[in-house]
């Protein structure tokens, strides 16, 4: 039972270790899920295979409690932690761990099953940094030096009533829109203002995060809700399509995710997942199985493959990472030593942490998986 992008906990919860060769360009990954909101970086030419010991770490910064990831930006990293019932927003300087700027406001960290803290991700667009708390507390800052541009909180203006494990929405970023899943079915703000643009009712949100795509030739949003997954008009918030997806406590946390025209969906409060095509504008599942019922983060497709955590992350976490087979749900293995973590791809390759924070690479392949190097490099609960 736990909020969304429900990412790292402990007093090492932001840690980077050289893994590059020297000649390498960091590809920017300056949002939660990346750039392209699918959990691939473009970035190749790291080195996957590590000395005996692991990576060596290059910097450690203690940031409080809290389930943020890392977004990064021209060579800087942003993140969020919260200590003593205050949130702190981080800019770090990404190759050397200097702290550029802090900016704090007081939230109460909401332990509830699990220990709490920040659950969205920063939001770097335009030289600006977006940033949500789970009591509804919307920010803009100067990316440069975290000065405030504006600030509201969005549960006290539209009258929202906050989810049980508070909002955990990543801010989404397209043309002048900042779209969050707040309310309802989401919610629209200026992103030069904040004004809100449109909204879609007061009831409590899902955990998920907004993923642009298109629906009738028009720009659109997917995302879960408290009861189903959903399709809005990016424009105007305006209901498209739906998918009847009941979970327990309203527990929908893990985005869809596009695969050409489909969109696979899933949930373990729902003990379910899905691969959901469209007829006449109706969406109906292709397949519905319980292979890949994914709590928190979202799976990774490679090639028709989909990997992602199949099961209950915690407090007793029964996850593995799973490959699935995308047109046929069929399981093509399972490995348990990750647990409740998370993963990306970056060239073709596996870059996994497991829920101790031991880190993998392995290649993507639907034949097994098989480290390539694995080494622990954080403690504590790491879920992203």
């Amino acid at each position: 039972m736990l909020g969304k992008n429900l990412k790292r906990y402990g007093p090492l919860a932001l840690s980077l270790a050289l893994a590059s060769t020297a000649a390498v360009r960091a590809d920017d990954w300056p949002n939660w899920r990346g750039p392209n909101h699918n959990g691939i970086s473009a970035e190749t030419g790291w080195l996957a295979q590590w000395p005996a010991g692991g990576p060596p770490h290059l910097w450690k910064a203690s940031i409080g409690l809290g389930f943020s990831s890392v977004a990064v930006s021209k060579g800087r990293a942003y993140t969020m932690g919260n200590s003593k019932e205050t949130d702190s927003v981080f800019c770090f300087d990404a190759e050397t761990g200097k702290l550029l700027w802090k900016q704090s406001y007081p939230c109460p960290s909401g332990p509830l099953f699990y220990e709490g803290g920040t659950s969205a991700t920063p939001t770097i667009e335009g030289g600006k940094v977006y940033t949500l708390s789970r009591r509804g507390d919307l920010f803009c800052f100067a990316a440069d030096d975290g000065k405030i541009v504006w600030s509201k909180n969005i549960a006290k203006e539209l009258n929202l009533e906050i989810p049980t494990w508070g909002f955990a929405s990543s801010a989404l970023i397209e043309g002048n829109q900042l779209l969050l899943n707040v309310g309802t079915l989401g919610a629209a703000f200026d992103k030069t203002s904040g004004k809100v643009l449109w909204t879609t009712g007061t009831t409590p949100s899902g955990y998920s995060t907004p993923v642009p795509c298109t629906f009738g030739g028009k720009p659109a949003l997917a995302l879960m809700a408290v009861n189903g997954a959903f399709g809005v008009d990016m424009a105007t918030g305006k209901k498209l399509w739906e998918y009847p997806w009941k979970a327990d406590y309203g527990v929908n946390i893990a985005d869809p995710l596009l695969a050409g025209d489909r969109i696979f969906v899933s949930s373990s409060y729902a003990a379910t997942d899905a691969l959901l095509e469209f007829q006449d504008g109706v969406a109906k599942a292709v397949w519905r199985n319980s292979n890949l019922s994914i709590q928190l983060n979202s799976p990774v497709l490679v090639d028709g493959f989909l990997y992602g955590v199949n099961g209950i992350a915690g407090p007793t976490p029964s996850a593995s990472l799973t490959c699935l087979d995308l047109q046929t749900g069929t399981v093509k293995w399972t490995f348990p030593d990750l647990g409740g973590g998370a993963l990306m791809v970056a060239d073709g390759k596996i870059i996994a942490l497991s829920d101790k924070g031991e880190l993998f690479t392995a290649t993507a392949s639907p034949q097994s998986f098989t480290p390539i190097s694995r080494a622990q490099v954080l403690g504590g609960r790491c879920w992203t």
